[in-house]
């Protein structure tokens, strides 16, 4: 079983930065992608950024320049660095993995629970 557990989601005024990390444990030979989502109330969830094992990264274009998306592979943690938040980001941010569990031919999707970030005056 595979468990991811995001930390660092609150309350932001505009303008301002928050890190939000997801650790991911359990029984996992291999991690390929890991990235983040977020949904707002009465949309979809959307792509915010993913990297790749390699360290390649992709962005929205929505947040190209102010967030970025580091992982320690060691750690098996995955960061969203935002900064310059805006209101309209206000969501629930989602962590997402795809890992190798042992004993399978292939990699399967894991979610996180969610962390709210809010962003208001």
């Amino acid at each position: 079983q595979v468990q991811l557990v995001e930390s660092g989601g609150g309350l932001m005024q505009p303008g301002g930065s928050l890190r939000l990390s997801c650790v991911a444990s359990g029984s996992i030979l291999s991690i390929n992608d890991m990235g983040w989502y977020r949904q707002a109330p009465g949309k979809q969830r959307e792509l915010v950024a993913a990297i790749t094992s390699g360290g390649s990264a992709n962005y929205a274009d929505s947040v190209k320049g102010r967030f970025t998306i580091p992982r320690d592979n060691a750690k098996r943690t995955v960061y969203l660095q935002m900064n310059n938040l805006a209101p309209e980001e206000t969501a629930v941010y989602y962590c997402n993995v795809a890992a190798l569990p042992p004993g399978y031919a292939r990699e399967y999707d894991y979610w996180g629970q969610g962390t709210q970030v809010t962003v208001q005056g």
